[in-house]
């Protein structure tokens, strides 16, 4: 059976990426790709100019209503390469065929001089204000805001179940820890290596936590 895969817009945040030659903290950008869509995609980024540009982790797979950040660093801030526009091509495919589903093409700019503290162009914390011109409707873009917030309230929560049953696991004593004869059923008695990979969990957890 073949499917007939129709064309879909592709949604991207921010539509444009300003890096600032005098402000180093500008020359890592985030970019962000949204799946809204009850499939799985596979994504690529393409660059015009892969000579001024690390794209780090430039393809994979974004699971249905779920986002990714790609990281974007300019390699090379001078000014002459200041007011030069290139391009990064955001494409997506189908998960398994890898047929072509649709396209979106960032605009980057090496911008002479300091970032305005005012302004938020390329900032990754603004709120969206534009989508894939195929589907610019106000229902799109509430669509976008809300499933993203329910996303990011969900990671967050899961994330503080999980430490918690971390920090409780942790606290019980390992095998070496209990007397003879213990008080505490042997279902609690925790050993050595478990504990660890329970506290190598809890690190990863702290760190989605704190970038929450």
């Amino acid at each position: 059976m073949t499917l007939n895969i129709q064309k879909i817009p592709v949604f991207v945040f921010p539509n444009a990426l300003k890096f600032y030659l005098s402000t180093k903290s500008s020359h890592k950008q985030l970019l962000t790709l949204y799946n809204p869509y009850d499939f799985p995609v596979r994504f690529k980024v393409l660059s015009t100019a892969p000579n001024k540009y690390a794209v780090i982790d430039p393809e994979g797979n974004i699971g249905p209503r779920m986002l990714v950040d790609i990281v974007i660093r300019h390699t090379n801030p001078c000014s002459n390469n200041c007011n030069v526009v290139d391009k990064f091509r955001i494409s997506m495919q189908d998960h398994v065929t890898k047929q072509l589903l649709g396209k979106r093409d960032i605009e980057a700019t090496l911008m002479p001089g300091e970032k305005d503290n005012i302004s938020n162009d390329g900032d990754f914390q603004s709120v969206p204000h534009h989508f894939d011109r195929s589907s610019n409707s106000s229902e799109d873009q509430r669509a976008y805001m809300t499933n993203r917030s329910v996303i990011q309230s969900t990671n967050y929560m899961l994330a503080l179940v999980i430490g918690l049953v971390c920090v409780v696991t942790l606290l019980l004593p390992t095998q070496q820890e209990i007397p003879k004869p213990s008080s505490i059923p042997a279902t609690f008695h925790i050993s050595v290596n478990f504990k660890l990979v329970l506290a190598y969990v809890l690190g990863l957890v702290t760190m989605v936590i704190f970038r929450q």
